[in-house]
């Protein structure tokens, strides 16, 4: 098998499913006939690496009997090793509307055309046996794949073989986008016959930089650092800030040791199903070995949380298929900083009376926050230096505070108080984002059923986040009574900045005697329906950073406890 998987892996040049350039022009001119499809930025992902023959064998988006045996038996239908489904979805409206044998141009987000697809078959999915044998769980609640899955993926898949046109545009670090086949030239014309790859989706520091040489070294091999840039778009501020930091990080290795890359990768978190994924695809970038650690794929890698799948069953089943698929497993192992040597060791070989010293993610961002020391032993001073740049001080980062609770309970009139104290402090632009400002100017189409009262909510988390982005400070203040549209918002803007959440937690009855606009008399009275807190129900945030109830505070000492916490937590001086 790994003779064969050699010989593959040379042909991969010579395979391209871009096609001649004159074919690009009848392909374009027959595309004006043709359903076409705008792909999503995940979609796009995976459009790239089957263009590019990052995914090779595969030759477009799997049949089903190659999807088939992927969920049962980790093959293709042939016996190729291939763990992860690879398959466009589509909605049903579309799915109608196809047919085998039929063309359709499959087309980026603003239209342009990448590649046609020659439709083969078209069928509908079922999540639960897709989740069950991918993911090792059904829940979304337990796993952000399948809630992925359950949420972001359409009901239908449609297979069949591609021609390319063109690889999807990237305007950022071109230089570090390199295909497979120039992975394969880029290393014979260095001499390297043992590349090993690593991949990565964090900031990387001194303790990776041990590690990865370690493993190197007992391989006898080359390094590719391979970071995944997956989903980044051009308003991605942590996309820039890693990937200069990975520049920085390359650095402090030997001289030709090292080749960087970037990997257009949607990663499934699909634990050692992931990580065999992982293996292959490198396999086909040219690289010998491949490093996998404990934790690979886990969706909780990397953070306190209990990990999903059993530590180590990554790598053993890597090791288990590294002969068929044709590249050897290097186990990685965890490297910790010990203070009285003052170098770093395998954690399996501290002593116990030996000093360790760590810095966690959590505590790396509160020390940028707070603009305190990032000691030499712990990261780089060029790759601090990047941090610093994307993460400046709180007092100088924006932040959106989102008030949310029903209507009456006090939301509107703390925002304005906000907005006036500080518009007097004049330090950050302010802009406030009331419910019903919102409503007028930027939601005025929406009704208010869930799914638009969800849609409301995410369009004001996006505006929120666009102005915390720019280190201001934006006051939103909606209703906002669905707990996984607040989440929802939440992820969009702790990325740029902070995101405090007051649950304004004033009683239903104390609402109702307010009833200043008369929502609650008229919803008694069944002249309006579906008033969240009489009709609809309101999910009451769990663990908000503020709970303000203002049955006997009046709006300043509300807006009061506001600021003492922004002050506690470093947002204001």
């Amino acid at each position: 098998m790994a003779n064969m998987n050699s010989e593959k892996i040379q042909n991969l040049h010579s395979e391209n499913l871009l096609v001649h350039f004159r074919r690009i022009e009848r392909l374009k001119q027959e595309a004006t006939r043709h359903f076409s499809l705008d792909l999503n930025q995940r979609q796009m992902c995976d459009l790239e690496l089957l263009l590019n023959r990052a995914f090779y064998p595969l030759a477009g988006y799997m049949e089903r009997e190659d999807y088939e045996s992927v969920l049962n038996h980790m093959r293709l239908s042939d016996g190729t090793v291939w763990p992860i489904p690879v398959t466009l979805d589509v909605s049903m409206d579309t799915a109608q509307k196809l047919e085998p044998g039929q063309p359709l141009a499959l087309r980026d987000e603003e239209g342009f055309m990448l590649a046609v697809l020659t439709v083969k078959e078209v069928w509908q999915q079922d999540r639960q046996r897709h989740a069950l044998a991918v993911f090792g769980t059904d829940d979304p609640r337990r796993h952000p794949g399948v809630y992925r899955l359950f949420h972001e993926t359409e009901a239908w898949f449609v297979s069949g073989t591609l021609e390319g046109l063109h690889l999807p545009m990237h305007y950022d670090f071109t230089e570090l986008r390199i295909t497979p086949a120039e992975t394969h030239r880029v290393f014979t014309q260095r001499g390297w016959r043992n590349v090993a790859g690593f991949q990565t989706e964090r900031h990387l520091h001194c303790a990776h930089r041990e590690m990865v040489l370690r493993g190197a070294r007992e391989a006898g091999a080359n390094l590719f650092i391979h970071p995944v840039a997956g989903r980044a778009g051009p308003n991605d501020l942590d996309h820039f800030t890693l990937v200069r930091c990975y520049q920085e990080f390359i650095k402090n290795f030997p001289k030709n040791m090292v080749q960087l890359g970037l990997l257009p990768l949607e990663r499934r978190l699909a634990g050692p199903r992931q990580a065999l994924w992982e293996a292959v695809i490198r396999r086909n970038y040219g690289c010998t070995h491949y490093m996998v650690s404990e934790d690979h794929g886990d969706p909780f890698a990397g953070n306190s949380q209990e990990r999903f799948y059993p530590l180590g069953a990554a790598q053993e089943l890597v090791k288990s298929l590294e002969d068929e698929i044709d590249i050897r497993m290097i186990p990685l192992k965890k490297m910790v900083y010990v203070e009285d040597k003052a170098q770093y060791f395998p954690l399996d070989q501290v002593d116990p009376g030996m000093q360790v010293k760590e810095i966690s993610s959590a505590e790396l961002r509160r020390r940028l926050e707070f603009d305190l020391e990032i000691p030499e032993w712990f990261s780089f001073p060029g790759v601090v230096l990047e941090l610093k740049k994307a993460y400046p001080p709180r007092h100088e980062q924006g932040f959106t505070v989102f008030i949310t609770g029903l209507s009456g309970a006090g939301k509107s009139t703390l925002a304005k108080v906000l907005y006036v104290r500080f518009m007097e402090m004049r330090e950050r632009p302010v802009t406030l984002l009331d419910g019903d400002i919102v409503r007028k100017n930027l939601s005025s189409e929406l009704d208010f059923s869930r799914k638009h009262r969800n849609l409301n909510v995410q369009r004001i988390g996006f505006v929120a986040s666009e102005i915390t982005k720019n280190r201001g400070i934006a006051l939103c203040a909606p209703i906002a009574p669905f707990a996984r549209s607040r989440q929802t918002a939440r992820e969009m803007v702790a990325p740029h900045g902070g995101f405090i959440e007051v649950y304004m937690s004033t009683p239903l009855e104390i609402c109702e005697q307010r009833d200043r606009k008369g929502i609650y008399a008229k919803a008694r009275a069944g002249i309006i329906k579906g008033v969240t807190g009489i009709y609809d129900p309101y999910e009451p945030p769990e663990q908000p950073e503020l709970k303000i109830d203002t049955t006997s505070l009046t709006p300043t000492e509300a807006a009061q406890e506001v600021f003492l916490f922004l002050e506690e937590q470093g947002y204001i001086r």
